[in-house]
């Protein structure tokens, strides 16, 4: 049965992304709205980081550095030494960093040079004993904010990963004007979550008065819990009349995104999805891929990366609604992440958008279902080496396992030969876990008795710490 036909596009009449109130958009996505602002996209490493050192190197009050790895090789010492030589200068640089992200990437003697220098640094969520689950909460938001005036926000992180020869396919924006102010707001509530807020008479607050533009902004400072992108992407999913053109490095949607991106399609919309075709993350990678059935089914264009990773998130939806950020289309970014997006619902900004995606298409391959077969023709490409290990995706990673085990195990859909590897690791997993348990029965018994004493304890610790005082 083919397709509707999408309306037409008249530039003159209002799609329903642009008819919808700026306050709805600042409701459903917990945002932050302002106007008046200019927004420039920045393509790839060798965009953003002469553009974010520049930066840096015109600093005269603030620097504030927020990134999920800051690795130390030569990229990292290159913001090092911007940095050291902005503190000489008087400027107040503060950062911080993913405990995690930059556990096996940089080693302490990087930190203790950026601090003895004077430069203010920061870990978020280190190991505590007194919570073995929080580790799992990581900040993966990508932010430089400089002078209260100009700030940058994508998906890099500062590596030379990003600077290969091609280099990781990714994509961030320079913004200036009042929209700043949020961004340096959303720094200063992470700043916070390491040790004593910023003060309030700090100096060097934004200046949210000029408007360098005309374009309306919307800051999604995303927090654990919070799931103000996730109820957003569902919004626009489902009024998306023309296209919705998406790009995602760590693609494992929920039943209910995967669904409404089908209705989409089903109706008529071109919905495209652009994706790794080699993963850094291979299990998230093969998830990713185990997925495309539905998608496909329904009329989904999918596109595979034939660089080395694509790293990109990114949104544009009926040529007017633009986001670019930190989050992925997984559980990780939508629940337990801190992370960092922006939209703009402005015609021609979108249009450059588009037609950059458009130029990534021609360096990707399409997936097409087999004939007769019900499953993605590419499925057996082999993905890259496992190279690094993120809880973020560990996340996204056992989510997307639990879906597809889950869904075996009720029967209430039946996987395809593309989840077969999936299913295939799980099942050999469990074997292995009961093999352990028949032979080394202690050793099992050892482990998961520590790991509840440990919970145990923990819980024990909080329930007297929230024990009710002596009454007056």
């Amino acid at each position: 049965m083919p397709r509707p036909a999408p309306p037409p596009d008249r530039p003159d009449h209002p799609t329903p992304l642009e008819a919808l109130g700026d306050s709805a958009f600042s409701r459903v996505a917990e945002a932050s709205q302002s106007d008046g602002n200019a927004v420039r996209p920045l393509c790839d490493a060798a965009a953003n980081y002469p553009a974010w050192l520049g930066a840096i190197a015109e600093a005269r009050l603030t620097v504030h550095l927020e990134n999920y790895i800051i690795a130390e090789d030569g990229v990292g010492r290159a913001f090092s030494a911007a940095l050291i030589a902005a503190t000489r200068r008087g400027v107040r640089c503060r950062v911080l960093y993913d405990w995690l992200g930059c556990w096996t990437k940089t080693s302490a003697r990087f930190w203790t040079t950026l601090r003895t220098a004077g430069v203010e640094v920061r870990r978020y969520n280190p190991p505590r004993l007194g919570n073995p689950l929080a580790w799992i909460s990581r900040d993966h938001r990508k932010l430089l904010c400089v002078d209260g005036r100009m700030a940058f926000v994508g998906g890099l992180c500062i590596s030379h990963d990003w600077e290969g020869i091609p280099p990781r396919r990714d994509t961030a924006v320079e913004v200036r004007g009042p929209a700043v102010a949020h961004l340096e707001a959303a720094f200063r509530d992470s700043w916070a979550t390491a040790a004593p807020p910023i003060a309030a008479e700090d100096p060097t607050r934004p200046d949210d008065t000029a408007r360098p533009g005309a374009l309306s902004v919307w800051v999604i400072a995303g927090h654990p819990n919070d799931m103000g992108l996730y109820r957003l992407e569902q919004l626009i999913a489902e009024i998306v009349e023309r296209s919705l053109w998406l790009a995602d490095a760590y693609f494992v949607a929920t039943t209910g995104y995967v669904r409404a991106l089908s209705g989409a399609a089903r109706a008529g919309v071109d919905v495209r999805l652009l994706v790794p075709g080699s993963s850094n993350w291979p299990i998230v990678g093969t998830l990713s891929r185990a997925g495309y059935r539905p998608l496909l089914e329904a009329g989904v264009r999918v596109f595979e990366w034939n660089g080395p990773m694509m790293h990109a998130k990114t949104a544009v939806a009926d040529g007017c609604w633009t986001r670019v950020g930190s989050s992925n289309s997984n559980f990780a970014s939508w629940i337990s992440n801190r992370e960092l997006d922006v939209t703009i619902k402005d015609r021609a900004f979108a249009k450059e958008m588009e037609a950059q995606y458009e130029q990534d298409l021609g360096n990707a391959t399409e997936i097409a279902l087999g004939p007769g077969r019900g499953r993605p023709t590419d499925l057996e490409n082999v993905v890259s080496p496992w190279r690094t290990a993120h809880a973020s995706r560990l996340v996204a990673g056992v989510v997307g396992l639990g879906n597809i085990v889950g869904a075996t195990v009720s029967q209430h859909r039946t996987p395809g030969p593309a989840e077969a590897i999936v299913l295939s690791a799980a099942a050999a997993a469990l074997l292995a876990l009961s093999l352990a348990a028949f032979l080394t029965p202690h050793l099992i018994a050892f482990a998961l008795g520590a790991i509840a004493a440990w919970v145990g304890v923990t819980i024990l610790v909080r329930a007297w710490k929230l024990r009710p005082g002596p009454r007056p």
